[in-house]
C-alpha cells in the first residue's frame, strides 16, 4: 500500500524565483549546492521546523529525490506548502545548473 502522491516538480520545470530546502546532510551540502537554497539537514528537520522559510509554495531537494520526496510528504501533512524537486541535486547538475561549494574544492555533488 503506497501513501498519497507527493506533489513534486521536475528541475527544468522550477520557476526562476523558486524557494529552495536543501535537506540533504552537511558534507553533501558543503560539496554543492543551488544558489540562494536555505539548508535544513532532514535528520534535523523536526527539531528546527520553526526554522522552514515562509514562501509558498517551498521546493524541498535533496541528492536523488528520495528524502526530499519523504520530506515533503511529512511538511505537506503538517499544513506546509511543500513540492519535491525530482531528481534532485543530481538532475540539477546535469542540466548545467549553478553550483555553490562551501568546502576547498569546486562544487560536486556527492
Amino acid at each position: 500500500m503506497t501513501g498519497p502522491a507527493v506533489p513534486a516538480v521536475p528541475v527544468a520545470d522550477l520557476p526562476p524565483d523558486a524557494a529552495l530546502l536543501d535537506v540533504r546532510e552537511i558534507d553533501e551540502w558543503n560539496a554543492g549546492h543551488a544558489p540562494g537554497a536555505r539548508h535544513l539537514p532532514m535528520s534535523e528537520l523536526t527539531a528546527r521546523i520553526a526554522e522552514l522559510p515562509d514562501h509558498d509554495p517551498l521546493y524541498v531537494v535533496c541528492r536523488s529525490g528520495g528524502r526530499s520526496a519523504r520530506v515533503v510528504a511529512y511538511l505537506a501533512g503538517q499544513g506546509y506548502p511543500v513540492v519535491n524537486v525530482e531528481g534532485g541535486m543530481q538532475s540539477w547538475a546535469a542540466q548545467g545548473r549553478e553550483l555553490v561549494a562551501d568546502g576547498g574544492s569546486g562544487p560536486e555533488i556527492i
